[in-house]
Parts: C-alpha cells; sequence; structure tokens
C-alpha cells in the first residue's frame, strides 16, 4: 500500500504541475482573470494532497491498513474538489454548463477534511 499511496502522490503531483502550466499559459487568454484564479486554487490543493501523499506513503509509524482509509478519503477528495473547480473555472469553455455538478466541489472539500482528521487520529494513537 505504501508503494501505491506514493506512486499516487506522485501521479497526483505531476498532474498539478501540468494543469498548473496549462491554467498560467494555455488558459490566460481564454479565461477571465477571476476563472484562472479559481483553476489555481484547484492546481493548490491538488499540490499539497498530492504531497501529503507522498508523507503518507513514506510514514513507517501508521500501519498499512489504517492509512487505507486516509489514502481513499484524500484521493476522492482531489477528484471530486480540484477535478470540479477545473470544470467550473473552464465551464465557458464547453457546451456543458459545469455548474449544475457544482455541489461536488464541498463534497470533496468535506473528504480532504476527513482525511486529515483520520490521519491525525491515526497518528496520535501511534505517537
Amino acid at each position: 500500500m505504501n508503494k501505491t499511496i506514493f506512486c499516487t502522490g506522485v501521479s497526483f503531483g505531476v498532474l498539478a504541475v501540468v494543469l498548473g502550466a496549462f491554467g498560467a499559459h494555455g488558459l490566460e487568454n481564454l479565461l477571465s482573470s477571476d476563472a484562472i484564479a479559481t483553476f489555481k486554487t484547484g492546481v493548490t490543493y491538488q499540490m499539497y494532497h498530492a504531497l501529503l501523499l507522498l508523507i503518507l506513503g513514506s510514514v513507517k509509524s501508521i500501519p498499512e491498513e489504517e492509512k487505507k482509509l486516509v489514502y481513499y478519503f484524500i484521493v476522492s477528495g482531489i477528484v471530486f474538489f480540484s477535478f470540479s473547480i477545473y470544470l467550473l473555472a473552464t465551464n465557458s469553455l464547453t457546451g456543458f454548463d459545469f455548474r449544475t455538478i457544482g455541489f461536488i466541489t464541498p463534497i470533496g472539500g468535506l473528504l480532504l477534511i476527513l482525511g486529515w482528521l483520520q490521519l491525525g487520529y491515526r497518528a496520535y494513537r501511534k505517537f
């Protein structure tokens, strides 16, 4: 599981760099500054949580079985939160109105919070 967690963190980190560059350079003439800022928020949260996954995959004091729940919360949170933000920020470029699925973003935020709380609880029990 540690290898899976670590590799997932690397993958999300690489994707955050690619999407950040795309947002800064590829979308700058297509979206408003507010939409670019929104897109950047998604990238920032994705990168923070990619780094968290790298750390989680490297920590030896928390058993692998206990890391699974943290991992699932964080990965689901990244997908729901960051990816919905990407869609909402680029809404003006598509024919589909992504605002209809905007309720997914706070669910993703909640999943990220639950992941952090689970990590804190698991770590606290070990120290």
